[in-house]
């Protein structure tokens, strides 16, 4: 069973892609960089207000699979600047328990809509 997960706590996609996808108890989500769901921007502050922003919005995605950040298996992280690693990674770090994810992180030269950091994953339902 594919099911599309959306949601108006998180932004729109800005293309021809889903929030969320999930297939069986597994959830893909797409990216999501700092988009204020609420006026459709880029959130300003820097980093770290990015950072928070985009963890937020996955935070909304998955309570939106009736989920939340311990059902995450797999995170990749993509940073326009790798000196920005430890302000992410801090960022990130509170959104986690103790049941941590892997993850990968990635600098690339430019992110949509200018974002600085931008998160995916991969999560599964614990239903069973």
């Amino acid at each position: 069973m594919k099911e599309v997960i959306v949601t108006p706590n998180a932004p729109q996609a800005i293309g021809p892609y889903a929030q969320a996808r999930m297939f069986g108890d597994y959830l893909f989500a797409s990216g999501q960089i700092a988009i204020d769901p609420k006026i459709g921007e880029v959130v300003a502050g820097g980093i770290e207000a990015q950072a928070v922003q985009v963890m937020e919005n996955i935070k909304q995605v998955l309570l939106a699979a009736e989920m939340n950040f311990d059902n995450v298996l797999k995170t990749t992280v993509f940073i326009t600047n790798m000196d920005n690693f430890t302000i992410v990674n801090e960022v990130y770090g509170r959104y986690f328990s103790t049941r941590l994810p892997a993850r990968s992180c990635v600098e690339v030269a430019n992110l949509p809509k200018g974002a600085l950091v931008e998160i995916e994953v991969i999560a599964a339902s614990q239903r069973k």
